[in-house]
């Protein structure tokens, strides 16, 4: 593989006499990977049902690699959620996240989305997951891939962090940021990267994670955890970032990653974070470093979404669906009817008003003339 002259110099300053291990790993084939979604199957039973032969990722609970050649994008189960295809690095950073039953979670950089339904599957449907991207066509394969996996607690939204952290000061428990990068460890995978690293380089995406870290620090609240990581190499990116954002908010410190499974420690004394390098693991190349935001007096809490349930009017057909077929009820204070479409919101969800709402928790489905028609989200869930 050709690579860039500058980055090579970079990459040999960074690797010293690792280097040459690096450059052949780069001529041979990347791993792939799947994760199960243990909302719908154990990894167990996945195993035993799905058409091909899978082998745990040591790192990542639910975690497998797949043989070259397989096809599991064309695998039923795979239609229906049972799993999601990704890349094995790329799972670490929501496996590393710590996440309790009830957290209120933001995935601030979240498309195309594997993170989000990673963190939907810990939380069990428990809590709330607010997924973001900046980009709406990028954030709609978010609200696919939530709704497949069978989330019911989720929010999808397409903002600027800034814009977001005027409605969630202080309101999160936990707060993944994969940020936007130069995507030095894709290049094995995806070769193309080469080129937008020439035309781009580095300094534009730190310009951009500068932006977005003061957003996620204004909402994480105090005693909460952040987990910040990149698919890249580059120590301006990463411990570098990481030392700016500490010195800029002196009100964090590094909770410490266990160096296992092939991980390398940072470099430039940041030991606490961990790097995954495509020569050393089966994998491609990732930063993850963990931080806890110490305690402090907490912010005023978000005000509560004051929107307006449906009458009993409005859900006559409904009521005569649950009443039918369920053998639950829904809460009806936590619906809410947009354009004939019905939706079960979460608990705790602040006020959205001026938002760019993509998905707003579990869609059920359509009241059409005279019934109810579920979404498939709502059948599939």
């Amino acid at each position: 593989m050709r690579l860039p002259i500058e980055f090579e110099k970079a990459m040999r300053d960074l690797l010293k006499d690792e280097y040459s291990a690096y450059e052949k790993s780069l001529d041979q084939p990347y791993f792939g990977g799947l994760r199960g979604n243990e909302l719908k199957v154990d990894g167990k039973r996945l195993q035993e049902i799905v058409p091909f032969q899978l082998e745990a990722i040591p790192w990542v609970h639910n975690g497998f690699y797949f043989l070259s050649g397989e096809q599991p994008a064309k695998d039923p189960y795979y239609h229906a959620g049972l799993y999601y295809i990704q890349e094995p690095s790329a799972m670490t950073p929501a496996s590393i996240l710590p996440v309790s039953p009830g957290d209120k979670i933001l995935d601030l950089c979240a498309a195309p989305g594997g993170k989000s339904t990673q963190l939907g599957a810990k939380l069990g449907n428990t809590g709330l997951l607010v997924c973001n991207d900046i980009s709406p066509s990028r954030a709609k394969a978010i609200v696919k891939n939530i709704e497949i996996f069978g989330i019911k607690n989720a929010l999808v939204l397409s903002e600027s962090p800034k814009k977001l952290q005027s409605y969630f000061e202080g309101f999160f428990d936990k707060v993944l940021v994969d940020a936007p990068c130069s995507g030095e460890g894709m290049f094995r995978k995806d070769p193309s990267m080469i080129k937008n690293w020439e035309e781009m380089g580095v300094a534009p995406y730190v310009a951009l994670q500068e932006e977005i870290l003061p957003s996620a620090d204004k909402m994480l609240k105090p005693g909460g955890t952040m987990v910040y990581s990149t698919c890249t190499f580059s120590l301006e990116e990463n411990e570098r970032m990481i030392s700016w954002f500490m010195e800029s908010y002196p009100n964090y410190e590094l909770i410490k990653i266990p160096v296992e499974h092939g991980f390398s420690e940072g470099r430039e004394g940041l030991t606490e974070a961990i790097r995954l390098f495509p020569h050393k693991l089966k994998g491609e190349g990732h930063f993850v470093v963990l931080l806890h935001k110490k305690a402090a007096q907490a912010s005023e809490t978000p005000k509560v979404n004051a929107f307006e349930p449906p009458s009993a009017a409005q859900l006559v057909d409904f009521k005569h669906f649950e009443e039918t077929y369920l053998n639950f009820a829904f809460d009806r204070n936590q619906l809410m009817l947009l354009e004939d479409h019905l939706y079960s919101l979460p608990k705790e969800l602040p006020s959205l008003k001026g938002l760019r709402v993509l998905k707003s928790g579990w869609a059920l489905g359509e009241m059409k003339k005279n019934r109810f028609e579920p979404s498939q989200a709502f059948a599939s869930g």
